[in-house]
């Protein structure tokens, strides 16, 4: 995941290679697209940004595998609060737009992700409707995560200090 807080494809424009993933954009918001040739011609004029591009990279593989153990090891609801709560991060905002198909993409079942969604908003932590989820409890949602999610910020910290 990816918000204001990163980019997508950079380490691939300093070497002129394509990226080899795709994004896909599900909240709106505001955005920059940039030149392969004007990025790499801007990182070779500072270290300082080569630096943080490759700190990006690593948090970007970090989250990637920090997700992937996630997914193997931690129940659905644990997941689901994990991720609404790095999508709220990321959006700076309580409303996210997300459907149930879209957050099947916890690598689960659309009707699994429809009972943690009814038993969260059940427990007045999330407002649930037709392709919005409003979080109304976030420090609830934050108990109900698994440990993924502080690791993952920790990480952020460690690396991009200025991400939050």
């Amino acid at each position: 995941m990816v918000g204001r807080d990163g980019g997508f494809g950079l380490a691939s424009a300093l070497d002129g290679k394509v990226a080899m993933c795709r994004a896909i954009v599900q909240l709106g918001g505001d955005a920059m697209v940039c030149e392969p040739a004007a990025l790499k011609s801007a990182a070779m004029q500072s270290e300082k940004l080569i630096s943080i591009v490759m700190r990006h990279e690593q948090t970007m593989f970090a989250q990637a595998q920090q997700s992937t153990a996630c997914m193997a090891h931690h129940e659905v609801e644990a997941r689901l609060c994990r991720w609404l709560l790095r999508a709220r991060d990321l959006a700076g905002s309580d409303q996210l737009p997300f459907t149930q198909e879209f957050l099947a993409m916890l690598g689960v079942r659309r009707t699994s992700v429809t009972t943690v969604a009814r038993t969260l908003q059940e427990a007045g932590m999330v407002k649930y409707s037709r392709g919005k989820i409003e979080i109304l409890d976030a420090e609830g949602i934050r108990e109900g995560a698994c440990e993924c999610y502080e690791t993952n910020r920790a990480q952020y910290q460690q690396l991009l200090p200025m991400a939050d």
